[in-house]
């Protein structure tokens, strides 16, 4: 408990508030040896030098791998190049790291509460509010055969992101998510799973269960269950009803679940 409320309290430090003590206290200490370091270059340049001190990338390895994003942006992208799908969209996604992957290799069209401005090769940019239906593209048959939401649902009706405060944001959103997939089509969505609450403004930690009990009320069907744990650890969950009783009482981790939704409406 204590440690979870320290990463908490460093969290809103360095996140919210732009201060990193752990960051501080390493470029602190580093500090002398980068002055000594200074000293050795000087006595063999005689060019102009500027001070500009990195002070603890030495001791980090050689690109961040441990980060949850990471793994679902790899492994989604994955999926979709493997998948062919005919139209993939994404809602919400990292721009700078999922939907710039599957960029790499084919079109995507984004939805996003926020505007963008940025004109990207391979992406076309929607701006659409999730939760409301009149937004999204109304077509018969669905609007595309693939479609992604990736650590993007748990801040829906949170109004982190400029967008309305609703306790069934995300309930209003999966709905509108779901109507855009064409029957046979395939659901990438990740979402933080753990014992269920809100972190307000932040984000919902959901209980994995809700997640694919709502999903089925919506006519989806769950084909691949993946988690990512401390460090990047990533498994393939059998989703029985042990694991998932765990994984509704551990602290966090994040769920990548597949869907498929069903050919024939629901009655």
């Amino acid at each position: 408990m204590l440690k979870q409320k320290l990463i908490k309290i460093h969290w809103i430090l360095s996140s919210q508030l732009g201060f990193n003590p752990r960051i501080l206290l390493r470029s602190l200490s580093q500090f002398p040896k980068y002055i000594n370091d200074w000293r050795l270059f000087r006595k063999s340049y005689s060019g102009d030098i500027n001070f500009m001190p990195c002070l603890h990338d030495r001791y980090e390895e050689g690109g961040a791998t441990s980060n949850e994003y990471f793994w679902q942006d790899l492994l989604v992208a994955r999926w979709i190049f493997s998948a062919k799908p005919k139209r993939h969209v994404d809602v919400g996604s990292r721009v700078d790291g999922f939907v710039a992957h599957v960029a790499s290799f084919r079109e995507i069209e984004v939805f996003d509460v926020r505007p963008n401005s940025s004109q990207i090769p391979g992406v076309v940019f929607k701006q659409a509010d999730l939760m409301c239906r009149g937004s999204v593209p109304n077509e018969v048959g669905g609007y595309c055969d693939s479609l992604s939401c990736l650590h993007a649902l748990e801040h829906f009706g949170l109004g982190r992101y400029g967008d309305p405060i609703d306790t069934l944001g995300h309930e209003r959103g999966l709905a509108n998510m779901v109507a855009l997939l064409q029957p046979g089509g395939t659901f990438y969505l990740s979402t933080p799973i753990g014992k269920e609450r809100v972190e307000f403004n932040a984000n919902y930690i959901f209980n994995p269960r809700r997640i694919i009990q709502l999903a089925e009320n919506e006519g989806l069907t769950l084909q691949q269950f993946t988690t990512v744990g401390a460090g990047g650890m990533v498994q393939e969950i059998a989703p029985t009803p042990e694991e998932l009783e765990a994984l509704a009482c551990a602290p966090y981790n994040l769920g990548i679940f597949v869907f498929t939704k069903s050919l024939r409406k629901l009655s």
